[in-house]
């Protein structure tokens, strides 16, 4: 049973990342726009005061808040094509079927009901319009419970077929015919149970925000904790995309959700300072800073003799987290070999944003210095407070690299360069099994180039029939693997330049960074390559 639901829980944490990798784009795009109607920035810059950049600006602003307003479609469909197993492009096009008669089934038994109120005095009734409908709010919650019916039934049921003249309601048409009464009845069923889940997570909500600091600390330290299972995301996800992060009205819109009412709050000129919200999507103080800290105690512990590798492990590293905010490279450098340092720097993540809310900072900083840069730069000091976030993280930076120093020289922590006779590279998982049973000879890291790349990742994954499904997050290439036994995680770090591996059930995830996405891509043409 615990198997099953770790492996339910990867699934879903995988699946989100369609519709959850697609916004911070949009945000970027919202923030690009601000740049041609920002009024201090136009003040400033003169050539930005024309009809055409400004308009420009409008467009791209106005035009991506709509993705905004619709995250319940949105998810609705990532999240059906990420959970299908098979013909994931049918599964996206019953998704959107399954969304529109879902709210039209809840419109019309509202209305039968006599529950409807007037359209025109919606706030604080729990109901909203969706795509024109009106019907209980459920914000993303819709979405994500949409598309895990819709694929669950498109699982199940994609690949019956009949015979005869029934032949044209096989597949996908059988799928919908599923999935109509299911749909309705669960449009009736959440009329009834939805105002009852919208009061629990009202005083859920009420429960983090009286907790203050303390839930802050909580939520920081948890987010960070949860890396080496892989499902952080489930714990963020919520604050940046339901009323958990907040409830705001902005431009007449109400907005529920710490990144959903920022990105609102940037495309409208009118709001002077961004909500305290954003606090939730603070998370990146660490990357940038806190790590940074970590990785030059890191250096300045190592031997004497072992500097100049080390540095050459420890720069690109420091660089990928501070400038993308990609940390898997730094802290599976000591998760494994030395927990207390996780521990210690999951602790001081949940503290660094309790400072920042202390400090009242309205600053945006998700992952790296780039998107720092991008979002707050043309909203200005006054909206976001972004210079007391860099002083913050300054703070940081000198905090982590002093208690780190200590706990590595006090406990003799066996960080990267502090191994005696040992090939100096960033740990993982499995070195550190070899090393506290007296295992293997370590291996130097030898990545093959593109054209054989794939079949080396193939391979070391015990083989194109060992492989059940391939799929990637931000950092991770994440598989489900029919025999973990033959997977060859030496293999994977030594050969394929992997920086490490993760391994629960069946459920297996290889860390590449930044180049996951191209790793993905071969590993898919090799795959393609090997079943035909």
């Amino acid at each position: 049973m615990k198997e099953k639901i770790m492996n339910g829980l990867q699934r879903f944490s995988k699946a989100m990342f369609i519709p959850v990798l697609i916004l911070p784009i949009a945000g970027i795009l919202i923030a690009v726009g601000n740049l041609f109607t920002n009024p201090l920035l136009i003040e400033k810059v003169s050539f930005l005061d024309n009809p055409v950049t400004k308009g420009f600006g409008m467009i791209l602003s106005g035009s991506l808040v709509s993705i905004l307003t619709n995250l319940g479609l949105i998810f609705c469909v990532g999240l059906a094509v990420g959970l299908a197993k098979n013909k994931k492009a049918e599964a996206g096009f019953t998704a959107v079927l399954g969304f529109l008669v879902f709210i039209n089934a809840m419109n019309k038994f509202m209305e039968l009901q006599g529950i409807l109120v007037a359209s025109d005095s919606l706030s604080g009734t729990g109901q909203t319009m969706v795509l024109g409908v009106q019907i209980l709010d459920m914000g993303v919650f819709l979405g994500i419970i949409l598309g895990i019916i819709v694929a669950y039934i498109h699982n199940k049921f994609s690949e019956q077929e009949f015979n005869n003249a029934f032949q044209i309601y096989g597949g996908s048409r059988f799928v919908f015919i599923v999935l109509i009464p299911v749909i309705v009845l669960i449009a009736i069923l959440l009329t009834y149970i939805w105002p009852f889940v919208q009061m629990g997570i009202t005083s859920l909500g009420t429960v983090i925000n009286r907790s203050g600091n303390f839930g802050i600390f909580i939520y920081g330290t948890l987010e960070r904790l949860l890396i080496p299972t892989g499902l952080h995301h489930l714990v963020y996800t919520p604050f940046l995309y339901t009323s958990l992060g907040g409830v705001a009205d902005v431009g007449g819109q109400v907005f529920e959700g710490a990144r959903n009412i920022y990105y609102a709050e940037i495309a409208d000129p009118a709001v002077k300072v961004l909500s305290e919200s954003v606090i939730w999507d603070a998370r990146g103080i660490s990357k940038m800073f806190g790590l940074l800290g970590a990785c030059l105690a890191m250096y300045h512990t190592t031997k004497p003799e072992n500097r100049t590798k080390v540095k050459a492990i420890l720069i690109p590293a420091a660089v990928t987290s501070f400038i993308a905010g990609v940390t898997e490279p730094i802290e599976f450098s000591f998760m494994f070999v030395a927990p207390i340092l996780f521990i210690t720097h999951s602790l001081m993540s949940g503290l660094s944003m309790v400072v920042l809310n202390i400090l009242n900072v309205r600053a945006i900083g998700p992952n790296g210095f780039i998107d720092f840069l991008l979002y707050n730069l043309p909203l200005g000091i006054g909206k976001t407070k972004w210079p007391m976030y860099i002083l913050v993280g300054v703070l940081f930076f000198i905090l982590y690299y002093v208690v780190f120093r200590f706990l590595i020289t006090k406990l003799n922590l066996k960080t990267v360069g502090r191994e005696v006779n040992q090939e100096i590279k960033l740990h993982s998982k499995k070195d550190y099994k070899e090393k506290t049973s007296e295992g293997k000879e370590v291996i130097t890291n030898n990545p093959k180039d593109d054209s054989s790349l794939g079949e080396w990742i193939v391979n070391a994954l015990g083989g194109v029939t060992n492989i059940k499904s391939v799929d990637n997050c931000y950092t991770r290439l994440r598989l489900i693997i029919n025999d973990v036994a033959l997977v060859d995680q030496d293999s994977l770090k030594n050969d394929t330049a992997a920086s490490g591996v993760i391994i629960k059930n069946n459920n297996v995830q290889v860390v590449y960074g930044l180049n996951v996405t191209k790793i993905r891509k071969i590993v898919d043409e090799e795959i393609m390559k090997q079943t035909i």
